[in-house]
């Protein structure tokens, strides 16, 4: 039996091969995409991704009226800003050529397999890689798909908690003769499906539209619809919460109209934003003020207490000309217990003559229409869905970790995580929003940007140390497990209301937000505890300083390379103004 040597044979710094796979070319994707091949030396990197083009959710809903709902220039990554958004709740068209300018300027496309779905990944003890099968159309057939398989020491997946989507449980709902559309698949059997929505209701001026739904979708829908529609009726089985438009100081500053609903940049203003030190404390100001918001969230606290007052003020004066509608939308629970947007538009559209609030229950779809619980039947041309999501971190194919163990079995009766990032079981696997992962308050991306460094890091620490596998102990998720449970007793988000934080549910397990505030999240990330995890050494090494080497490093190792390099890298430290 040969004897497996006790130290490695290279230079102390020279890196491993290392093959890393991300799943999803959203913003998660498209960060770690650009992460890894910028950190990480001799690493082989392929993102599969299952649409046919970049983008995630912003390539995938294409429904009228979608746009963001946090500020535009707070929905952009840290390190590729954008000085020319062209409103203050941007449009998701403007957001999509965002992120293809992402893309293009950091040359991933030739890293990104479009068409590309990953159908299960399985572990592999004995040689510590990820074994996964790819589903990509066919080369014989268009019309047919075809599997291969491929592997890695490193899956990164980027998947979203809001990337499945599903009918809604409504009787009859097929039965519909009409046109029926999900929001999160907006096809109309008219005009170009990939072009603008606009293209394809061209025709709906004489049409009585249901809209089923109150959430951001439903939100961002009705307004877009109603002036092109002849008739819309909004189904609102719930209540929610629409706040007035983010702006802050920055009204002032930019001498915005305080009743605007979603303010548009002049020329003036994207030019004073060309002016580097300007836009740098706009952005700074406002993402400041965004990350402040986190205390509305929790119980009894004085700015929930004020907020909920400000915002159903602001409800029933843009609901003035029908205050039936006020009394029907305006809860009875906290502010943020359920995800809260501004909804440009959306209650002035409600007020408009060609609009229908309906908040009776439905009872069942009719190829005619829809029958509500009290016996009421509205004839309808279209019916559009914009609710049904699977909420549950259930996905739709096999992640099969050490000893058999299954993902869909782990997650039951909820999704347990560590730092939201790995699972205990799952060596070698890191993903970004996976559950407990969205924020009730602040920037969403900072926290993506932060999760995907940590798998960088983890990875580094792969490759570094000529490790097998890191796996998250189980003892680590436990403890995660309980302080979640502790946090989201103190917030508002525990409070009886029907949320997607929730699993769709009015109460019960918050499984979708991180337990505190987006910073606390970043400083969470920031420095891994390693101390959390168990490892296994590459081909069986038993002595822990294998990854020494040979006692070289690469620059001696190689002709006429910088060995000074530290030089380069000082860090100087501040004298004091005064001596002691």
């Amino acid at each position: 039996m040969t004897q497996q040597p006790l130290f490695s044979e290279s230079a102390i710094d020279a890196p491993r091969p290392i093959k890393v796979v991300v799943v999803g070319a959203g913003f998660s994707g498209i960060i770690a995409g650009i992460r890894f091949l910028q950190r990480v030396k001799n690493v082989e990197l392929t993102i599969y991704e299952a649409l046919n083009g970049v983008g995630g959710t912003w390539f995938a809903n294409r429904y009228p009226g979608l746009a963001c709902d946090i500020p535009s220039h707070c929905y952009q990554l840290t390190f590729h800003e954008k000085t020319d958004w062209s409103s203050f709740y941007v449009q998701g068209p403007e957001i999509l050529a965002y992120l293809e300018t992402v893309v293009d300027k950091y040359n991933l496309r030739p890293f990104i397999k479009l068409e590309h779905r990953l159908t299960s990944a399985i572990w592999s003890e004995d040689t510590g890689k990820w074994n996964l099968t790819i589903q990509r159309p066919s080369t014989d057939s268009a019309n047919q798909v075809e599997e291969f398989q491929t592997d890695a020491d490193v899956l990164f997946t980027g998947i979203g908690g809001l990337s499945r989507w599903k009918w809604p449980d409504v009787k009859g709902l097929h039965s519909f003769k009409g046109k029926i559309i999900h929001s999160a698949k907006w096809e109309t059997g008219e005009g170009d499906p990939a072009g603008p929505w606009e293209d394809t209701v061209q025709s709906w001026k004489d049409k009585k539209v249901g809209v089923i739904g109150v959430g951001s979708s439903a939100l961002q829908i009705v307004p877009a619809l109603q002036p092109k529609v002849q008739l819309l009726r909004n189904y609102v089985r719930g209540q929610t919460w629409i706040s007035f438009p983010f702006l802050g100081d920055r009204a002032e500053q930019l001498g915005m109209g305080t009743t605007e609903t979603n303010y548009k940049f002049t020329d003036k203003d994207k030019e004073r934003f060309r002016d580097p030190a300007y836009y740098k404390d706009f952005r700074r100001d406002l993402e400041s003020d965004l990350n402040s918001l986190h205390v509305v969230t929790l119980k009894g606290h004085p700015m929930q207490e004020g907020g909920r007052t400000t915002f159903k003020a602001d409800m029933l004066k843009r609901l003035e000309p029908r205050p039936d509608i006020a009394e029907h939308l305006i809860p009875d629970f906290p502010i943020c217990c359920r995800r809260l947007t501004p909804g440009p538009g959306y209650l002035e559209a409600l007020c408009q003559d060609n609009v229908e609030f309906i908040p009776t229950e439905i009872e069942q779809i009719l190829p005619n229409g829809i029958e509500t619980v009290d016996g009421k039947i509205d004839e309808l041309d279209v019916i559009v869905c914009a609710t049904g999501f699977d909420t549950s971190f259930q996905l739709p194919f096999p992640i099969i970790g050490r000893g058999g163990v299954q993902l869909s079995e782990k997650y039951k009766p909820h999704p347990k995580t560590y730092l939201s990032v790995a699972v205990d079981g799952f060596p070698n696997w890191f993903q970004s929003l996976g559950p407990n992962a969205a924020v009730g308050s602040g920037s969403l991306l900072i926290v993506i940007e932060r999760q995907v460094d940590y798998a960088v890091e983890a990875t580094l620490k792969l490759q570094r140390e000529h490790l097998k596998s890191m796996e998250v102990k189980t003892e680590a998720v436990e403890d995660w497990d309980a302080y979640l449970e502790h946090h989201f007793e103190k917030t508002v988000f525990s409070e009886k209301c029907r949320s997607w934080y929730k699993q769709g549910l009015s109460e019960g397990r918050v499984v979708a937000l991180w337990p505190g505030s987006c910073l606390h999240a970043v400083r969470a990330l920031e420095h891994p505890r390693w101390e959390d995890y168990t490892y296994e050494s590459l081909n069986g090494h038993k002595n822990r300083f294998f990854w020494a080497g040979n006692g070289t490093t690469v620059a001696e190792e190689t002709p006429g390379a910088d060995r000074a390099w530290y030089l380069s890298q000082v860090d100087f430290p501040p004298v004091p103004l005064h001596q002691a």
